[in-house]
């Protein structure tokens, strides 16, 4: 059940630190007796500042911060728990698309009232990914306020094999992990977009809860030559890839990978759905065709689907930056094109 917000006047702000987010510390002299993955932090939460050990040798840090405001980037009511992960979740999106492995992070968080309950399933949510993923807490900030939450993550990566978004090479393979388009069929249900009887609700976790592919990411090192994650939408967000790497891309619009409930669908609202809709936290990636075969076995030691959607063209003055192409290989018009590319944006 979903608790709302409640006035607590026996917490404050320091008693929900120790209560909800504090958990161990870590001391020089513990460092032998602890698993490896927790010596990358000398000193988390509770102190003026956190202390970090360096990357190991060869690798450097990869930072990532990522902000959730109620009512621009999840509904009022959410589930606590499912936003514990989620919160993270997306900051660890944006580790996996660098191919960057995760260290640990900051957390800072704005709160209309204190709510135990309400604090309890939401750390709850959040310490069980970050325990997943060998991620530990630093410390952060927080304080009263409209809820929102702000992360700021860490991660090693060797500078060479990181997945930057302006080594696209022409010539590329354009792939997709998994499947998208689910959380922005969700959230139109949701918010009353559009009616539809179709059992929607099964596909809840896609938006409430995505899976950061932080194993894909890591596996992608020396295979890829770029990569973003799909948060804002598919066509938008491989749009800053291609601008980086100042290189243009043709997509085979209705071969993206998407759900059988999509599929069943509308061409128009499936298209909306998978190549302009966001959340979907999938990584988009280019690798050279020739590593086609080794990105295939990686996809069944991973159990994740990994599908050929484009490729890498030169870019031209006289054509647009990214061509789609329907299932009998007819270009789509530039209107429509453009219509698709029009991503999620904070400001609009």
């Amino acid at each position: 059940m979903i608790m709302p917000f409640e006035e607590t006047d026996s917490l404050g702000e320091f008693d929900v630190i120790r209560r909800f987010f504090y958990r161990h510390q870590f001391t020089p002299s513990k460092l032998k007796s602890i698993p490896k993955h927790t010596q990358d932090v000398i000193l988390g939460i509770g102190d003026d500042c956190a202390l970090l050990s360096p990357p190991p040798t060869g690798e450097v840090f990869a930072i990532t911060s990522d902000m959730l405001i109620e009512g621009r980037h999840f509904l009022k009511g959410t589930n606590p728990t499912l936003l514990g992960h989620k919160c993270l979740a997306v900051n660890l999106s944006d580790l996996a698309a660098m191919g960057a492995k995760p260290v640990a992070y900051n957390l800072s968080i704005s709160l209309p009232e204190i709510n135990p309950t309400w604090l309890e399933q939401f750390s709850n949510g959040l310490h069980a990914i970050a325990d997943h993923y060998h991620c530990q807490l630093l410390g952060g900030d927080t304080t009263a306020g409209p809820l929102c939450i702000s992360i700021t993550a860490f991660g090693h990566v060797f500078p060479k094999q990181a997945l930057s978004r302006h080594l696209a090479q022409v010539g590329d393979d354009i792939w997709l992990s998994g499947e998208v388009g689910d959380a922005r069929l969700v959230l139109g249900c949701r918010c009353g977009e559009w009616q539809l009887d179709i059992p929607w609700q099964e596909k809840s976790s896609r938006m409430d809860a995505p899976t950061p592919r932080i194993e894909l990411g890591l596996g992608l090192r020396g295979l890829a030559h770029a990569a973003i994650d799909v948060s804002d939408g598919l066509l938008g967000d491989l749009k800053h890839l291609l601008k980086a790497s100042h290189v243009g891309a043709k997509v085979w619009a209705d071969e993206v990978p998407c759900s059988d409930l999509l599929k069943n669908l509308s061409m128009e609202l499936r298209r909306l759905c998978t190549l302009r809709g966001g959340d979907d936290y999938e990584l988009c990636f280019t690798a050279p065709q020739n590593n086609r075969a080794l990105i295939n076995t990686l996809a069944e030691h991973l159990h994740l689907s990994l599908t050929r959607i484009g490729e890498i063209v030169a870019p031209s003055d006289s054509a647009p930056i990214i061509e789609l192409w329907d299932q009998d290989r007819h270009r789509l018009p530039e209107d429509l094109t453009q219509h698709y590319l029009k991503s999620f944006d904070h400001f609009q």
